[in-house]
């Protein structure tokens, strides 16, 4: 029987060139700590000027050959209650254990859904990457090499659950047909000996590569490391050998031994050196702490953090890049200039999203300001509305473009995963631009590449969807599919509807059940027949007391399972719709991951939904419009979607 109430909530329980590295004597984690005290007693007020927001000339220190720390402190804050976090699984979890945080509620294991193998085969992608078992999360040093691009992971090769964390790896000749390589790094040093965490590569002038990763020590002190290619002539970089004089940084006077970690791509100075970011935070400001260098090897702390922003808490996997005002091809990270506009992006360890914002870089003096401080790092825009976290980009010189990758987590409990063996994948990567017609947002939009998978297609043109009413698409299968779909509102019930002064919001509406004049609209993915399970993607439209229109793109998880123990969130956020603009969809989706993008990639939205119902055969698509007042106009084209086929490289162990 249909379901006579398909929008209605349900009430859940809360749940320069380099030629060489030189052999240089090891140099002890302790005295680099202890010279770095002595050096830094001159300079207690560094970040001073950071905390209370007003800018100050760059200091001067006084520096030695290979000095790498300097002073950071600050006047004590307000102490302010902790956000609640998972318990840690170990030693060296912390702030770094980067755990799903899953509203399961008080269940007992006893009260979890009776989750069957049928439904968990079921919920494993079939063109997203992921490891053939086990736990997966950041990205690390994307990179494209002789003719392979290589992508390296946080993996735990014990267990579906973080921990014992270590490099896994990667190769494909288009971002998507993936082969499996061996381990590339595992924890077997002092200085990493409690996980081999977050790193990025740097490709120099000469071809060789950098590849700069947090390691955390036999005592849980997060610590910057140097490796690089035992092999340069191997395409595959099957073995990477780690500096013998590591750690090269490790966290100066100031700043925790546990915040100080995730190194970003290197990019080149006009002085002839190399600079790098670091996250951190000093107090409750998170920032991207900046270093020089010439070699990889020696380090000098810059007086200034590149950006910081109070009350934001922790930066994790910092990102710096530059994008084009003019066009929508990718920049190398080295590139400025007055057609330049610069990104910073940080992962918020409070709140495990990944915010961003565009700017201006005066290399000279190492800072970056925010084109609009109201939307600054960690206060404003966000990569995806969703489950998207410790995100990275690399240019990829081989087609001119900039490419994200974003580490996609679990929203089930953890004992689904560990029945299931494996937890968490990657998006499907996405290029990066700046919206040349806003100017004050990116767009992200999956690679090209994407498309070759496409299988048959259905079209749909001008299906007229009354208020109140769901029209079902005829697909043969909806569990793997490529959706492009474009939305028109009746012109006239655009002028006549009232003007309202609501305030909405995606995350505090009643989701697909809130209804106005002209919203929600959109589509139901992942559905069975009845509609008791689906998870609606779609527009709401507010006309303002002043005549104008503001769209909201969301996504409603609060029907997608009858389970008990995964969350079920509503997500979503503005979008800006230009004037002459109709209202444009993608969705991928792939078994348990649905990647939404309106507008060409202005807001996107990334959900995981566990059906119980609507798998395999019996999952299908709906058109839907429960505005009040307004008839919408959808045209659409679904494709099927081919798998990856995602596997081992062949003749390899």
């Amino acid at each position: 029987m249909a379901d006579p109430n398909p929008f209605l909530p349900i009430s859940q329980p809360l749940h320069p060139t380099y030629t060489s590295l030189p052999d240089v004597s090891h140099r002890r984690f302790s005295k680099k700590l202890l010279f770095g005290v002595f050096s830094a007693l001159s300079l207690v007020l560094l970040f001073v000027a950071l905390v209370i927001d007003q800018k100050g000339s760059e200091q001067t220190f006084p520096s030695r050959e290979n000095e790498n720390v300097a002073s950071l402190s600050l006047p004590k804050e307000t102490a302010k209650p902790e956000t609640l976090r998972p318990i840690s699984r170990g030693v060296s979890a912390g702030v770094s254990e980067k755990a799903s945080l899953i509203s399961s509620g008080s269940a007992s294991s006893e009260e979890q859904y009776p989750w069957n193998n049928s439904m968990l085969s079921w919920q494993r992608t079939a063109f997203h990457f992921q490891p053939e078992k086990n736990w997966m999360n950041d990205p690390n040093g994307p990179l494209f090499y002789k003719g392979w691009y290589h992508f390296f992971y946080q993996y735990n090769p014990n267990a579906a659950v973080w921990g014992d964390i270590v490099w896994g790896h990667a190769v494909s000749r288009d971002l998507i047909h993936w082969l499996h390589l061996p381990l590339a790094m595992v924890a077997n040093q002092w200085y990493d000996q409690n996980g081999v965490w977050t790193g990025s590569a740097t490709i120099l002038p000469d071809g060789n590569i950098i590849m700069l990763y947090t390691g955390s020590t036999n005592e849980s002190v997060q610590v910057q490391n140097l490796a690089y290619p035992a092999d340069a002539n191997d395409p595959l970089l099957l073995e990477w050998t780690k500096y013998s004089g590591n750690p090269v940084l490790v966290p100066p006077p100031g700043i925790d031994i546990k915040d100080f970690r995730d190194p970003t791509t290197a990019w080149y100075t006009s002085e002839g050196k190399w600079r790098i970011s670091i996250g951190s935070k000093v107090g409750k400001t998170g920032v991207a702490l900046i270093y020089d260098t010439e070699d990889f090897i020696n380090y000098n702390l810059k007086s200034e953090a590149l950006h910081g922003v109070p009350g934001t808490g922790m930066w994790e996997c910092v990102d710096f890049y530059p994008v084009s005002k003019k066009y929508q091809h990718g920049l190398d990270t080295s590139d400025n200039g007055p057609d330049v506009k610069h990104v910073v992006k940080a992962s918020l360890d409070d709140d495990r999203h990944d915010y961003y914002a565009i700017g201006t870089y005066d290399e000279l003096n190492s800072k970056w300001t925010p084109d609009n401080p109201d939307i600054d790092v960690g206060i404003g825009l966000r990569y995806d509305y969703g489950i998207f976290y410790a995100s990275k980009t690399f240019y990829d010189h081989h087609k001119g473009r900039r490419v994200l990758w974003g580490w996609i987590g679990e929203s089930d409990s953890e004992l689904a995963d560990v029945k299931k063996g494996w937890a968490c994948l990657q998006a499907i990567p996405r290029t990066v631009s700046l919206d040349t017609k806003t100017g004050s947002n990116l767009l992200q939009w999956p690679v090209e590449e994407v498309e070759n998978l496409r299988l048959r297609a259905r079209e749909f043109k001008k299906v007229e969807v009354e208020p109140g009413s769901v029209v079902p698409l005829d697909l043969d299968a909806a569990t793997q599919l490529d959706i492009v779909a474009v939305f028109e509102l009746d012109k006239d019930a655009l002028m006549k509807t009232a003007e309202s002064t609501e305030e909405f919001s995606c995350k505090t509406s009643r989701g697909a059940a809130h209804r106005n004049a002209l919203g929600p609209f959109g589509l139901l993915v992942l559905a069975d027949d009845s509609l008791a399970e689906q998870t609606p993607v779609y527009f709401y439209i507010n006309k303002g007391s002043n005549g104008t229109f503001k769209t909201f793109f969301c996504t409603d998880q609060s029907r997608s399972s009858a389970a008990n123990d995964v969350n079920k969130q509503i997500y979503g956020n503005f979008v800006p719709v230009l004037e002459g603009e109709k209202f444009t969809l993608r969705i991928l989706v792939d078994h348990s991951i649905i990647e939404s993008f309106a507008q060409g990639g202005r807001t996107t939205i990334t959900s995981r939904v566990y059906p119980t119902r609507a798998i395999y055969g019996s999952a299908k698509v709906f058109l839907f419009n429960n505005a009040i007042e307004t008839n919408v106009t959808a045209s659409l084209k679904i494709w099927q979607m081919n798998s990856a086929f995602i596997r081992p490289y062949p003749n390899i162990r």
